[in-house]
């Protein structure tokens, strides 16, 4: 019997290269929040344009997964990334120096081609570069703490580089980091590429983009602006063109996404199971942020830095969880993941109006450990039980559902929140009160606090009362919906993924072109 070859000193340093852009890639979704109003002052945008700003990103992004993915595989994995380094880099150059907010929209999209083709490339050559379970379950883990911990890093850096430079220095810190990918990842990193893999299908990437951007888009846009009728078509013509994508792909030879892969009880299940975690990770997040800023009154550095906590707390969870895999069932574990997530949205049931910071960071912090538990236990579970040949088609496809899985979290408690605010506020708000006045106070808490900041002491002490006592339900509200769909969620996993294991045979890696011999 063969025994699965070890990485040794050079796949780690690798490794370490490939956990640059994935840092900067997770942070550039976040990296724009205190930027806003020096982009405002220079650039002028509009309202839709600086939505665009901030959104196009994440939408070229999500639709993009699974066509680079799918290419990685096809055309080189270490090729692809050293590509979207490359026009990262560019991009990053162009939103830095970019003198109009139409120049900065169309760098951001470019960002968002630039990071669709580093995340799946990144976690496939992973799958690649450990061959062994063990160490391929300690790098998953360090992958998915690298890209949790970026997102939440993203608005603590911006606002230190703010203090001191410019608004263009939140990209062009990228820079240097894929200046270093570019040299050192074709001496570290070997490439790797599915030779059965047919040729690229242009038709298919269309679809994939014309079903996955309406989507997300008109899922966003309702946990925005609540539920209307054009985000409505949006999602169902999303949904159309997946069905046409789909029947394509049983039809074709060398399909973009193989759906016998996707049909295996390993990679269907985990890939739900993601989507779930995802849900409530980022569905929740908005209401720590609120919480933090709008009813502790914290400026939004002194909020970011306490954001960081939980992301500093559960920094040894993945790796522990790596390790205990190897005694233990998945299934099991990432059940007791999901049921330790449960167990903070409980302790975030609790938290109070009036000087709730230790009880809102202490659920937050065992969320979080619990939903990081899940996220690491999952990624490995998909791309050890792919082949190693469609590790990236693998990596997109989870990469794919976190988008969406966030998004639906956005809409889904988002909703919820706002349903319990706008139910509530209207009964603690003083009398007398003009119509707008009560009308903007009952649309959100940011409006309410606008409305208070116009009134006189005694009338503005009640006004943020009853406001950030609404706010406050609305987030236990969401917080118990979400434990429970927690729970639900860890019953599942056990029924669906139990005794579910995970491939060990390497690939074949594409041998480097050999120079003609001299004479």
């Amino acid at each position: 019997m063969t025994s699965t070859p070890r990485a040794g000193r050079r796949e780690w340093i690798g490794f370490s290269v490939l956990m640059l852009p994935l840092l900067l890639v997770s942070m550039d979704v976040s990296v724009l929040y205190f930027a806003v109003p020096f982009i405002s002052a220079e650039l002028r945008p509009t309202g839709t344009e600086q939505l665009w700003i901030f959104d196009i990103y994440g939408f070229v992004l999500a639709g993009l997964l699974i066509t680079m993915g799918s290419l990685g595989d096809r055309i080189g994995r270490r090729r692809l990334l050293l590509c979207g380094a490359l026009a990262f880099g560019a991009a990053s150059l162009l939103a830095a120096y970019a003198d109009s907010a139409g120049t900065l929209i169309a760098a951001r999209a470019l960002l968002g081609v630039g990071g669709a083709t580093l995340m799946p490339a990144t976690l496939a050559l992973v799958r690649n570069l450990f061959h062994d379970e063990k160490q391929r379950g300690t790098a998953i883990a360090i992958w998915t703490a690298t890209l949790t911990g970026g997102i939440a890093l993203g608005p603590v850096l911006s606002g230190i580089l703010l203090e001191h430079f410019w608004w263009g220095s939140i990209f062009l810190i990228n820079l240097p980091a894929m200046l270093m990918l570019l040299l050192l990842a074709p001496a570290l990193v070997p490439e790797f590429r599915d030779p059965a893999a047919g040729r690229f299908d242009v038709l298919s990437s269309v679809l994939s983009l014309g079903a996955l951007l309406p989507i997300i888009y008109g899922v966003k846009e309702s946990a925005r602006a609540g539920w209307a009728a054009g985000p409505a078509l949006a999602i169902v013509a999303g949904l159309l063109v997946g069905v046409v994508f789909l029947r394509r792909q049983r039809r074709l030879t060398h399909p973009m996404v193989d759906l016998a892969l996707v049909r295996r009880r390993a990679v269907g299940g985990a890939l739900a199971v993601n989507l779930v975690a995802m849900f409530a990770m980022v569905g929740f997040a908005i209401f720590t942020t609120q919480h933090l800023q709008s009813v502790l009154g914290f400026s939004p550095l002194r909020a970011a830095l306490w954001s960081l906590l939980p992301s500093l707390v559960v920094g040894g969870v993945a790796p522990v969880a790596a390790a205990l895999a190897r005694r233990i069932d998945r299934a099991y574990l990432i059940g007791a993941g999901f049921v330790i997530a449960a167990g903070g949205f409980v302790l975030l049931t609790r938290v109070p109006v009036d000087d709730g910071l230790v009880t809102l960071l202490l659920g937050a912090s065992v969320y979080a450990a619990g939903l990081v538990m899940v996220m690491s236990l999952v990624t490995e579970l998909v791309l050890g039980a792919a082949p190693p040949e469609r590790a990236g088609v693998a990596s997109a496809l989870t990469e794919s559902g976190s988008e969406l899985g966030g998004a639906l979290g956005m809409a889904v408690l988002g909703s919820v929140g706002n349903a319990v605010y706008r139910r509530e506020v209207v009964d603690g708000l003083p009398g007398g009160l003009p119509a707008d006045a009560v009308g903007a106070a009952k649309e959100t808490l940011g409006g309410a606090l606008a409305v208070a900041g116009n009134l006189p002491a005694d009338a503005a002490a009640v006004v943020r009362h009853a406001a950030t006592a609404a706010f406050t339900d609305g987030l236990h509200l969401a917080a118990a919906v979400a434990g429970a769909l927690m729970l639900l969620a860890a019953a599942l996993t056990v029924a669906t993924l139990r005794g579910v294991t995970v491939r060990t045979e390497a690939p074949t890696p594409t041998p480097e072109p050999t120079p003609a011999p001299t004479r």
